[in-house]
Formats: C-alpha cells, sequence, structure tokens
C-alpha cells in the first residue's frame, strides 16, 4: 500500500513534516509512505489553470492519483487551515475526473498549542467533503505542545510515537478492507 504524505507547512523546522518522517519510520509492513513537499505549487489562478497545469502541479496531481490514500499533516495557522494545504486541495480538485475523487485521508497534526490542530482538522475535512475526497471516521491525531515532543525534527516522545504507530496501523487496517477500484 502506498500512502502519500503530505505536510501543509513549508517550513524547514517542521513539527508536521516530522510527524510524516515519524510515520515513515513506524509504517505497518507493507506500507510505504512517500512525502510530497508543496514547496513549488503555485497559487491556485484560474487564468494560470487555463493555460495549462504547470510542471510542479501536474506531478501533484499525478502523486496524488499514484496513492491507494493520503495521510495529511495538517497545521493550524490562526484557528485554520494553512494555505500552503488548502492551496494543494484546490489544485488537486480540478479537471475531470478530480485526482481527489473518493481519495481517502487519514488528517494528522501538530502544534505547539494545547489542543493540536482540532480546529484546522475540522476545516481540512470540511474542504475534503467539498471536493468528493474522503476521510478516515477515526482521522484525528492531535499532537499538542509538539515542541516539547519534536526537537530538531525528530519526534522523541516515545507515547506519541506509539499513538502514532497505532493511529497509521488502524488507518492501514482500514483501507485493506476498504474496496477500492
Amino acid at each position: 500500500m502506498k500512502l502519500l504524505g503530505v505536510s501543509g507547512s513549508l517550513r524547514a523546522a517542521s513539527f508536521n513534516t516530522a510527524l510524516l518522517h515519524a510515520a515513515q519510520e513506524v509504517a505497518p509492513d507493507g506500507v510505504t509512505i512517500e512525502i510530497f513537499r508543496l514547496h513549488d505549487l503555485p497559487l491556485f489562478n484560474q487564468d494560470v489553470e487555463d493555460q495549462g497545469d504547470p510542471a510542479p502541479v501536474t506531478a501533484w496531481k499525478d502523486a496524488v492519483r499514484g496513492a491507494d490514500a493520503l495521510l495529511l499533516a495538517c497545521p493550524e495557522y490562526n484557528g485554520g487551515v494553512t494555505g500552503v494545504l488548502k492551496n494543494a486541495i484546490d489544485w488537486a480538485s480540478r479537471g475531470a475526473p478530480s485526482a481527489l475523487q473518493g481519495k481517502t485521508a487519514c488528517i494528522i497534526g501538530a502544534s505547539p498549542g494545547v489542543t493540536g490542530t482540532v480546529r484546522a482538522q475540522d476545516g481540512l475535512r470540511q474542504s475534503l467533503r467539498k471536493v468528493s475526497a474522503e476521510y478516515w471516521p477515526l482521522s484525528e491525531m492531535l499532537v499538542g505542545q509538539a515542541h516539547t515532543k519534536i526537537e530538531a525534527g525528530v519526534l522523541n516522545d516515545e507515547k506519541t510515537l506509539a499513538y502514532l504507530t497505532r493511529h497509521l496501523a488502524a488507518f492501514v487496517e482500514h483501507m485493506r478492507g476498504v474496496d477500492r477500484p
């Protein structure tokens, strides 16, 4: 099974990118997690789209289509989804059929705040529903006070790492039971 990991943060020291790297390390047997960087994705613009998708957009859509499911690491900025992640969803939703059509996502997120990324994850689920993507019903994984658990890009909190391991295993079990075309 191939999961496409996407961080909604462009920061070099992103807690959410660190979560994706930790997920790669604890992925269940038979599961690979490819991390797709959104750094080169331009802001969505209908005029640009009308000229044809730029190469980074085509690469993004192809990566989404080629994955069995998505692992979205969702930061929270000002109580909402980052522009980076929302922009990626907007681009992937375009075209017929949409690269996100019927794609299932598992959402995780880390923040220095006590509540983790709960509000951003709610907003992300709303966006996914709107573009006919799906999300795993138990997809909420919140890592609060991430600055005490992730240092130098490494998740070093054993309880959080164990939680991530169980969370991914349950998601993969769910996906293996889903009929896919």
